[in-house]
């Protein structure tokens, strides 16, 4: 399927069902599941217009599956595996649906919060987990000498703008003002699978390279 017609007609509708991989798919009609109000929350203060979309995408396939032709040429969506019986995955996407239609209309917007869920914390801290996924997993020790090093490589082949981003996610993961075992939990969550460097716990470590990285967004040559 070529890109803008996946996105056209499924690209919102990928988002909330990549909200639920890894998440049990249990709503109600009267509450939606933990990966519903992730997805709720992190849109409604990033994207709000996005909603609509959701919404819509989601009734129009429940109401028209693909059929076998759509089958065949591939031009339709595989709904991931959720735990939901293929036979209900109609009616659990139209209960998704009535969700965020009440949401919206009733201005139910989610207070700001921790992220809940695996998809929420990528959602909301991207540029941090691709930092801490990319250059400190497991593999940072046979890449690099030290922490350092994988710090300045980083740097090295990163846009200015997306090294200011990063030091912005990372003072907001900071201000949630998470416990230490809670903010060790979210940099594992995020990509971190190296301990930091000695003698800095997690939280430490963490502020250590926001400073660092404003430092260097400031030193940089405009």
């Amino acid at each position: 399927m070529e890109p803008l017609q996946h996105d056209r007609s499924y690209g919102e509708l990928d988002q909330v069902m990549r909200a639920y991989l890894g998440q049990p798919a249990d709503d109600t009609d009267e509450e939606p599941a933990a990966a519903l109000q992730a997805y709720l929350r992190h849109t409604w203060h990033t994207r709000p217009w996005a909603l609509a979309t959701a919404e819509r995408q989601l009734r129009e396939y429940a109401r028209n599956p693909p059929g076998r032709l759509r089958h065949e040429l591939g031009e339709f969506y595989p709904v991931p595996d959720t735990g939901v019986p293929g036979p209900d995955v109609q009616a659990w996407l139209l209960c998704l649906a009535g969700h965020i239609a009440r949401s919206v209309t009733e201005g139910a917007v989610p207070p700001p919060g921790v992220p809940q869920t695996h998809w929420e914390w990528h959602a909301r801290f991207p540029e941090l987990a691709q930092l801490l996924g990319g250059w400190f997993s497991q593999d940072m020790p046979d890449e690099f000498d030290d922490h350092d090093a994988a710090l300045a490589d980083y740097l090295s082949g990163t846009a200015p703008a997306l090294v200011a981003r990063l030091a912005g996610e990372l003072h907001e993961l900071l201000a949630l003002t998470l416990s230490e075992a809670d903010l060790a939990l979210a940099a594992a969550t995020l990509g971190l699978e190296v301990q930091p460097p000695p003698p800095y716990t997690p939280a430490a470590w963490l502020a250590h390279l926001a400073t660092v990285l404003t430092t260097a967004r400031g030193s940089r040559p405009q």
